[in-house]
C-alpha cells in the first residue's frame, strides 16, 4: 500500500482515502507506470507461480471435502499473519481448485490460476471472453476471505449476482467460508446479514447505495471515536450499519462498471413535496417548443449539451413577459428551458428510455438494460414524464451523492476482470491506480472478422445485413445480430419478420427473459437480435450441429461509441477454441458518423469509396467519441470531488 494511502476507521469501518494529486505528481507517476508495464507480471512469473500451485495440487486432490476444509482452516491464520505471499497463495489456490473439482465438477485451468493471482494482487485481469472469469474470481475471493478480508464480488446486474452466488456457493462453503448475495430484491433490513458473510456477491448499484446510507448514518467519513461514543450513548451501533467497510472488491466486467457507468453519479434523494410543479414543467416545454434550433439554441459538443443563444435569451424574455414567479428571473428561466430543450431534443424514446406501464424507465446506453430505480436529476425526469404524458413523480432533493469513480477508489484493495481493458488502461490507472495485465488464452482463438462493409444509406446497410443473416441461417449456423438501441433492434426484427426469418429479440423490453433467450441462441439456424446486453456475463452454448456448421456468426449493424464494446460483441463467438465469425455493416447515416465523424467525413470526401478510407472514417469517429465520453467522466469526478469537499466543510454527509 502506498505511503500516500490512509486507512480510515480501521477496526470498525475500513476504507481508503487517496489524496488527490496535482499536475506535477501526476506527471511524475507516468514514467513509473511505464516501467511497471515493462517489468510486472511477465510470463516467467506466471509460470513460476502456476508451477507452485501444480506442485501442491496432487496432494490436495487426494483429500476429502472434510480434509480440504480442515486444511483451509489451518491456512487461515497463516494468511492473516503473513499476508498473500506466493507460497501461501499457491497452497490456497490448490485447495480451491481441489474443492471446485469436488463441488462443481470443474477444475481451474492454468490460465485461470494466473487470472486469480492477478486479481488477488489488486490489478485488472484482461481475459478473453469465454475463458471462465466467474470461476477465476473464486480463487482470489476465497483466498482473500481466508486471509480475513471481507470480500465483495461486484457484478453488473441482479441476475448475474444471484446466479454466481448460487453456483459458486458450494465451493466456498466446502472451505468453511460463508457466502451472501445482495440484489434489489433483498430488503434493506436484511442486507447487513448478507454483508457479514466472508464473501458477498452484489451489484455495483446496490453496494454503492448501501455505502451512501452508511455515510448518512455516520454523518460523513467514519470516525472510530465518534462511533464508539454513539454506540455507548445509544446513538448508533453495529446493527445500524449495512456494510463492514470497504476492504476488498473484485469487479466483474470492470470496464462497464468503472468506466461506462462512471458518467452518472448515484444519488439518494427525498421528495420535496412540491405539488405545483406540473404546471411549471408544462410551461417550460411550451416555451422550449417556440424556440428555433440553430437560431435560438444550438446543440454543442456532439449534441451532448445545449446552449441558448443571445437571440434565444431575448426571445425567452419576450415570451415570458406576462408570466410570474420563477419566470421573472433570467437565470432560473433559462436553466429550466434548457432542461426542457434537452428533454425534447436530446432524450429519445426507445433509445434513452422506455415508457412502461405509464412510467419512464431509463435504458443504459452501453448495456441495453433498463434501470427501473434510476431517475434523471434537476427536473429532467419530470420534464420527460410530462412530454410523454406520464404521471408526474415528485421533484427530488439530493440527500447524498457519490460517483462510482470516487466510491471504488475507497476500497483498501480493488481488482477487476474483463475481456476489454487495453483501450482504457490509461484511464483505469489515472482514476483508480489499477494496472491491466493480459492473461493468455487456453486455446488459440479461431475467430474470423471480415473487413467492415460501408454502405451509403441505412436502407442499404440493413439490406446487406439481412442477406448475410439469411445466408448463414440457411447453412444451419446460429446467428447473433448486435444493435445499439431498442429502436434499432425492433426495426431489424420487423425486416426479419417481413423476410420470413424466425427470430428472437433480446433488448430492454425482454430483459427478464434473457437467460432463456441466450440459452437457446446456440441452436442450429437460430437467429437472435440483441442490444449490447447480450455481451455481458452470459454464455451462448453451441450444439455439436452448430459447431459442425461453422459455429456462431455475429453480425453487428452499427459500431458503438467505444471500440471495446464492439470487441465484447465479437467475443460472443469463437470461444474456447470453437469456430466462429463476425461481419460488420455500417453506413454513412449511422449516428456515430453524424455526431462524431462529420468533420472526418468531409475531409475524406470521395476517398470513402476505398474500403481502407471507410475503416479510417469510423475509427476516427470512434476515437473522437471515446475522447468526448472520457472528458464527461472527468467532469463528473471533478464535480464529485468539489461537492464532497463542500459538504465536508459544511459538516454534512456526502
Amino acid at each position: 500500500m502506498s505511503s500516500t494511502t490512509q486507512i480510515l476507521g480501521h477496526g470498525f469501518y475500513p476504507e481508503k482515502l487517496e489524496p488527490r494529486e496535482n499536475w506535477l505528481e501526476r506527471t511524475a507517476r507516468r514514467p513509473a507506470l511505464w516501467l511497471e508495464r515493462m517489468h510486472a507480471m511477465r510470463k516467467g512469473r506466471f509460470d513460476a507461480f502456476i508451477a507452485a500451485v501444480n506442485a501442491a495440487g496432487p496432494q490436495c486432490d487426494e483429500l476429502t471435502l472434510e480434509q480440504l476444509r480442515a486444511r483451509a482452516m489451518e491456512l487461515r491464520p497463516k494468511l492473516k499473519r503473513d499476508g498473500f505471499t506466493d507460497p501461501l497463495v499457491a497452497q490456497a489456490f490448490a485447495l480451491v481448485r481441489a474443492a471446485a473439482r469436488h463441488t462443481l465438477g470443474v477444475r481451474h485451468y492454468d490460465v485461470q490460476l494466473a487470472g486469480g493471482w492477478i486479481l488477488l494482487s489488486g490489478r485488472i485481469a484482461e481475459m478473453e471472453t469465454g475463458e471462465g472469469k466467474t470461476l477465476t474470481a473464486t480463487l482470489a475471493a476465497a483466498t482473500a476471505a481466508l486471509g480475513g478480508w471481507p470480500t465483495h464480488v461486484v457484478t453488473v446486474n441482479d441476475y448475474l449476482a444471484a446466479r454466481d452466488a448460487e453456483e459458486m456457493g458450494p465451493l466456498y462453503r466446502s472451505l468453511g467460508l460463508t457466502v451472501g448475495c445482495v440484489t434489489q430484491d433483498v430488503a434493506l433490513p436484511d442486507r447487513p446479514a448478507q454483508y457479514r458473510n466472508d464473501i458477498t456477491y452484489c451489484t455495483n448499484k446496490d453496494v454503492t447505495f448501501d455505502y451512501l446510507r452508511d455515510r448518512m448514518k455516520l454523518k460523513g467519513r467514519p470516525r472510530a471515536l465518534r462511533y464508539a461514543v454513539d454506540k455507548v450513548t445509544g446513538g448508533g451501533g453495529d446493527s445500524d450499519l449495512t456494510l463492514r467497510g470497504l476492504s476488498f472488491a473484485i469487479v466483474d466486467e470492470v470496464d462497464s462498471v468503472l468506466v461506462d457507468e462512471a458518467r452518472t453519479p448515484l444519488i439518494i434523494s427525498g421528495d420535496t413535496g412540491d405539488s405545483g410543479l406540473e404546471r411549471l414543467y408544462r410551461e417550460a416545454l411550451g416555451l422550449a417548443g417556440q424556440l428555433v434550433r440553430d437560431e435560438d439554441f444550438v446543440l454543442e459538443h456532439h449534441q451532448t449539451s445545449i446552449r441558448i443563444t443571445d437571440t434565444g435569451k431575448q426571445r425567452l424574455k419576450e415570451l415570458a413577459a406576462d408570466m410570474r414567479g420563477l419566470w421573472t428571473g433570467p437565470n432560473r428561466r433559462e436553466e429550466l428551458v434548457k432542461q426542457a430543450l434537452s428533454a425534447t431534443h436530446q432524450y429519445q424514446r426507445d433509445k434513452h428510455y422506455l415508457v412502461e406501464e405509464g412510467k419512464i424507465v431509463i435504458v443504459d446506453e452501453y448495456t441495453g438494460r433498463t434501470m427501473a430505480d434510476r431517475s434523471w436529476e434537476r427536473g429532467l425526469h419530470q420534464l420527460i414524464e410530462v412530454k410523454e404524458g406520464c404521471e408526474l413523480t415528485g421533484q427530488r432533493e439530493t440527500l447524498a451523492r457519490i460517483s462510482y469513480q470516487r466510491f471504488f477508489r475507497r476500497y483498501l484493495r480493488l481488482s477487476g476482470m474483463t475481456g476489454t481493458a487495453k483501450e482504457i488502461s490509461a484511464e483505469l490507472w489515472a482514476v483508480y491506480r489499477l494496472k491491466v495485465t493480459r492473461v493468455p488464452t487456453r486455446k488459440p482463438v479461431l475467430r474470423r472478422i471480415a473487413p467492415p462493409m460501408l454502405l451509403p444509406t441505412l436502407e442499404e446497410k440493413y439490406a446487406a445485413a439481412l442477406e448475410s443473416i439469411r445466408r448463414e441461417h440457411e447453412r444451419g449456423r446460429p446467428v447473433l445480430v448486435g444493435t445499439r438501441t431498442v429502436e434499432a433492434s425492433e426495426r431489424l426484427a420487423a425486416l426479419l419478420t417481413a423476410a420470413g426469418l424466425e427470430h428472437r429479440v433480446l433488448n430492454a423490453r425482454q430483459d427478464k427473459e434473457e437467460a432463456e433467450i441466450v440459452a437457446a441462441a446456440g441452436q442450429p439456424g437460430r437467429i437472435t437480435v440483441a442490444t449490447n446486453m447480450a455481451g455481458r456475463g452470459t454464455d451462448i452454448k453451441l450444439t455439436p450441429e452448430s459447431l459442425a456448421a461453422g459455429g456462431l456468426h455475429v453480425v453487428t449493424t452499427e459500431m458503438n461509441e467505444a471500440g471495446r464494446i464492439d470487441r465484447q460483441l465479437f467475443g460472443r463467438c469463437a470461444r474456447q477454441g470453437d469456430p466462429g465469425s463476425c461481419e460488420v455493416f455500417v453506413s454513412l447515416e449511422d449516428e456515430l458518423i453524424q455526431r462524431y465523424g462529420s468533420f472526418f467525413h468531409k475531409l475524406l470526401g470521395r476517398a470513402l469509396s476505398d474500403a481502407n478510407a471507410g475503416r479510417l472514417l469510423f475509427n476516427l469517429a470512434q476515437k473522437r467519441a471515446e475522447q468526448v465520453h472520457y472528458m464527461m467522466r472527468k467532469e463528473v469526478l471533478e464535480m464529485d470531488d468539489y461537492l464532497g469537499d463542500l459538504l465536508a466543510f459544511a459538516g454534512r454527509a456526502e
